[in-house]
């Protein structure tokens, strides 16, 4: 008998830095799913969480909101998992799943406030790598700037194409990954990044000269 609530680990946002895992961990992912919900699911969380919090601080503009969205993300998550038949877990593909409800969960957070401007990245967010032998202060400063000013631009896109180039460019993710999220063809998705590349380049001027669509 399962809990009724999941058990979500403190570190859900931390997986040593690693955006994407190859479809042999998927695999064994869904098949601890199928045996295990609660130690597959915990599994879930430690291998996908940073994705799911990357995607959605740099769609949200916000870590605070990253992490609230995040934690209920999962939680539907698992409350999904658990009417699933263990063959129907064993089918799921684990990060275009989640993704999609992470998204469903953003838009639905939008619907139910009225949309705020997308917030700077807070310095306080990259304070933890300000490491005596790494770059100085200036060099940080203007990093943050940089993402700043990304994160800025990235808030005006229209809803499709800021999650698209997210998921393709930050994350990461294939053509028919991010399809498979957006719930349209790669043809649509592949115009999706275009356009929002073309825009994040005309916003930031100068600045988005290394921004360019990587054909894979």
């Amino acid at each position: 008998m399962h809990n009724r609530n999941p058990r979500i680990p403190r570190n859900w946002r931390s997986v040593n830095g690693v955006h994407w895992v190859k479809d042999e961990m998927s695999e064994r992912l869904t098949e601890h799913l199928a045996r295990d919900l609660d130690g597959g699911f915990s599994e879930l969380v430690r291998i996908h969480g940073s994705a799911v919090r990357t995607y959605l601080y740099r769609v949200t503009g916000s870590a605070a909101e990253a992490d609230d969205l995040g934690q209920e993300t999962f939680l539907r998550a698992y409350k999904a998992l658990r009417d699933y038949t263990p063959g129907r877990r064993r089918e799921l593909r684990p990060r275009a799943w989640l993704l999609s409800i992470a998204t469903n969960v953003w838009r639905n957070d939008i619907r139910s406030k009225v949309r705020r401007p997308v917030s700077a990245a807070c310095v306080e967010d990259y304070s933890d790598r300000w490491a005596d032998t790494g770059p100085g202060p200036e060099e940080w400063a203007s990093r943050i700037a940089e993402r700043e000013m990304l994160g800025a631009a990235l808030g005006k896109l229209p809803e499709r194409s800021r999650t698209a180039v997210v998921m393709r460019h930050v994350l990461g993710m294939s053509y028919a990954e991010v399809a498979e999220v957006q719930g349209c063809p790669v043809g649509t998705v592949k115009a999706q990044v275009s356009r929002g590349l073309l825009a994040l380049r005309e916003l930031l001027g100068p600045e988005a000269a290394h921004l360019r669509e990587v054909r894979t």
